[in-house]
């Protein structure tokens, strides 16, 4: 009989021996932590062969730790010597489990590749954790942490999970991106409230842009901190157009005892507050983070107007009554305030029509409150002129472009095309699912494109196993 052949084709170049020896461990323990999270697809859940706890056990024990912190690789190996023994400890009833050998096999080459001991200290299954009241971190990896150690002997325990975050932005005329990731693009003149509940509320007041316009944009918001008992009192910051200021409305920087900042980057730590603000462009990009229910706020002015991003647990986001259901970041705008058509966003008007609207902004009889201070002189685009400005700032032609060339035929000012990629790179650092990252304007083509992508990576995966079939008939 030959070597049993392999299901996709290409899949020999990928177990060639070079490229084996030099991915081996981060393939085997990717498909250990895949299939140990897919237990309905893979010969995991049987309940003598405990590979998925052991798994388990080994991603709670690494997931904080960072290369650049002082004492990596230290950790690291008793981690893994820990990993090791459970292993041990479940081999009889692991025998013939691909992802019980996928396992051993990344343990044994990740311990070369650290020059770890076989023999020497291993990690506490159930670390001590030091819990700061103060800290939401610190509060959900505690609980997280106590359900595991009790969930084995509660087979259907509805235990602590680690917290799941969601994102809402709102910026441009103004364009909203809700908690659902639902893209809208509203008029909502007023005040509004974005986001009302019991530990946090944010309202954004929006003005018109131009005569004969239903666009708003947003020149005003305000952020309420509401009382947690024993981190901090109520503090409130306001910004308006040509005013963000890097202080609470009190003069205040910051509210609450010093609480553990988490690492940076580069692996430094320090203390912070557990609310406090950071100037990050001195009028222009204020940061509010608020460690003690894990928020972060981050408010820019770009040109005449303001942009806002928040991050906010998905437990707290709940935490609300039947009188706060008016959110725009939960529920979006009400149907009679929304621009697009159910995602589709159409291009507003003519380039002739927008030329007499900036004549009219231009008469000294117009509204003050049009006529801010000049921040660059408006502009009369077409189409195609609106695209080209837009792909300076933005490469890809996802709903952040599309919304850049509305804001550019709507108002004339260029000021939008630097509000709109601000935005977007808002989204990124604070959005917490990369594969969500990308909304696509109903109908476009590259729309269409994006929702084959899975196919691809379907096909990636199964090349992958295929790849480790080969390497296991060796």
């Amino acid at each position: 009989m030959g070597r049993a052949g392999c299901c996709c084709r290409g899949a020999e170049r990928l177990a060639s021996p070079s490229l084996v020896r030099r991915f081996r461990p981060l393939l085997l323990l990717v498909i250990a932590l895949c299939c140990g999270a897919q237990i309905g697809q893979c010969q995991v859940a049987t309940p003598q062969c405990r590979i998925q706890k052991c798994t388990t056990d080994f991603v709670s024990l690494t997931y904080h730790l960072t290369p650049a912190v002082d004492g990596f690789n230290i950790e690291f190996c008793k981690a893994l010597r820990a990993y090791s023994a459970c292993t041990q400890r479940t081999a009889k009833s692991c025998r013939g489990n691909l992802v019980f050998h996928s396992a051993v096999l990344g343990i044994s080459d990740l311990m070369s590749q650290r020059n770890c001991s076989r023999d020497g200290p291993t990690s506490s299954t159930h670390p001590e954790v030091h819990l700061e009241p103060c800290s939401y971190h610190s509060r959900t990896q505690h609980a997280h942490t106590h359900s595991h150690v009790h969930a084995h002997s509660h087979a259907h325990s509805h235990g602590h999970s680690l917290p799941v975050y969601l994102f809402c932005g709102l910026f441009g005329d103004p364009h909203l991106r809700t908690f659902k990731d639902s893209f809208q693009t509203c008029k909502v003149e007023g005040a509004w409230p974005l986001i009302d509940n019991d530990y946090l509320s944010v309202q954004v007041t929006n003005i018109p842009v131009v005569p004969g316009s239903s666009a708003t944009a947003t020149n005003k918001i305000t952020v309420i901190f509401k009382p947690y008992d024993g981190c901090t009192d109520q503090r409130v910051y306001q910004a308006i157009t040509d005013n963000l200021p890097a202080a609470f409305d009190d003069g205040t920087v910051s509210s609450g005892e010093p609480i553990h900042s988490l690492a940076d980057a580069d692996g430094s730590t320090g203390k912070v507050r557990a609310l406090w603000i950071s100037e990050r462009t001195p009028g222009h990009h204020i940061e509010l983070h608020a460690g003690y229910i894990g928020v972060t706020v981050i408010v820019r002015q770009m040109g005449r107007y303001l942009t806002l991003a928040v991050r906010i647990p998905e437990e707290l986001a709940q935490a609300y009554d039947a009188t706060q259901d008016l959110q725009l970041c939960l529920n979006g705008c009400p149907s009679a305030e929304r621009i697009d058509q159910a995602g589709h966003l159409p291009l507003p008007i003519s380039p002739t029509a927008l030329g007499l609207q900036l004549q009219h902004l231009r008469r000294p009889s117009y509204s003050s409150q049009i006529q801010a201070p000049p921040y660059g002189p408006l502009q009369v685009f077409s189409v195609e002129g609106a695209k080209e400005r837009c792909r300076e700032k933005l490469e890809v032609q996802d709903i952040y472009f599309h919304s850049c060339v509305f804001d550019l035929l709507t108002t004339g000012d260029a000021n939008f095309t630097v509000a709109a990629f601000s935005a977007q790179k808002d989204m990124e650092s604070l959005h917490p699912h990369r594969d969500r990252w990308r909304i696509y304007p109903r109908g476009s083509a590259t729309s269409t494109l994006h929702s084959d992508v899975p196919q691809p990576i379907k096909q990636l995966a199964l090349l992958l196993l295929c790849a480790l079939s080969v390497v296991f008939t060796y």
